[in-house]
């Protein structure tokens, strides 16, 4: 008879389960229908802005602009991480953070900047050199111009020969692959098709290229980090949808099991119940 109450408990446990699984996914499911239009959105401008920074770029002197020139090679190497601050969304952050160790985790003079708290607890446990956090303050994408300008004035300042950017792209529901790209110096231009039809330059800009670039650049910088919170975000959400669907789906096949258990169990009780009552009758005549 325990043994039956056992099962039954466990069936019940299994179904509340399955109900909190199952209002995570849809939640999850919701958040991540307005990430995706976040980052759809922005990647128009996020191109746009590219273009001009990659057309401008090409018809300046790079030792004017030291966020176009080489870094101090003496200085160390920065990483911002991007990542969650909550869990039960899969493989997602273990993934990102295997990416990253298998890139920088031999690397003595690295720095990181880490936005999310998954993130920021890796860092701290590895004993790793941790710069700045900026997981407290939600949503995450107010954060950028602060780390924009953290990350900013440490190159400027010779202090970091190159900043990369680590952070989850997403490609569809069921698949989000871990992203690293170098923010700083900025020499995506560099690869421009030069038979490529230039665009900005046709035109007389005022005040001058050099003094458009100078706001243009950190502006620039900022959307890229912008639009890696927003795909990161996006991550998130779909990763944890699959995760709670998975569960819910294993919650049910468990309790299908337990039930067949239990019907087992009860069956034998009732049989054994009834071979007790044929023998005392029997021993009775």
């Amino acid at each position: 008879m325990a043994n039956i109450r056992l099962i039954k408990r466990r069936i019940k446990s299994a179904d509340n389960i399955s109900q909190i699984t199952k209002a995570m996914e849809m939640v999850a499911a919701s958040k991540m229908k307005k990430a995706q239009d976040l980052a759809l959105l922005g990647k128009p401008y996020a191109d746009k802005i590219y273009q001009a920074v990659q057309e401008l770029g090409i018809h300046v002197d790079k030792k004017h602009h030291p966020l176009l020139s080489a870094g101090n090679p003496k200085g160390k190497l920065l990483v911002v991480l991007i990542s969650t601050n909550k869990g039960l969304c899969g493989g997602l952050n273990t993934n990102l953070f295997r990416s990253v160790l298998n890139s920088w985790g031999k690397e003595k003079e690295i720095d990181y900047i880490t936005v999310g708290k998954k993130g920021e607890s890796l860092i701290t446990r590895s004993g790793r050199s941790l710069v700045a956090d900026f997981s407290q303050k939600t949503p995450f994408f107010e954060s950028v111009p602060a780390v924009t300008q953290l990350l900013v004035d440490g190159f400027i300042k010779g202090i970091y020969r190159e900043v990369h950017l680590a952070y989850n792209t997403f490609l569809t529901a069921l698949k989000q692959i871990p992203t690293k790209k170098m923010l700083l110096p900025i020499t995506a231009f560099e690869k421009m098709d030069i038979k490529q039809e230039v665009k900005f330059a046709e035109f007389l800009i005022e005040p001058s290229t050099h003094e458009i670039l100078d706001d243009l650049l950190p502006h620039y910088l900022e959307n890229q980090i912008r639009t890696a919170i927003f795909e990161a975000e996006a991550c998130e959400h779909s990763a944890r949808m699959i995760a709670m669907k998975n569960a819910t789906d294993s919650a049910l096949d468990f309790m299908q099991e337990l039930t067949l258990l239990y019907n087992k169990a009860r069956q034998e009780k009732i049989t054994y119940e009834i071979a007790d009552l044929v023998t005392a009758r029997l021993a009775v005549e």
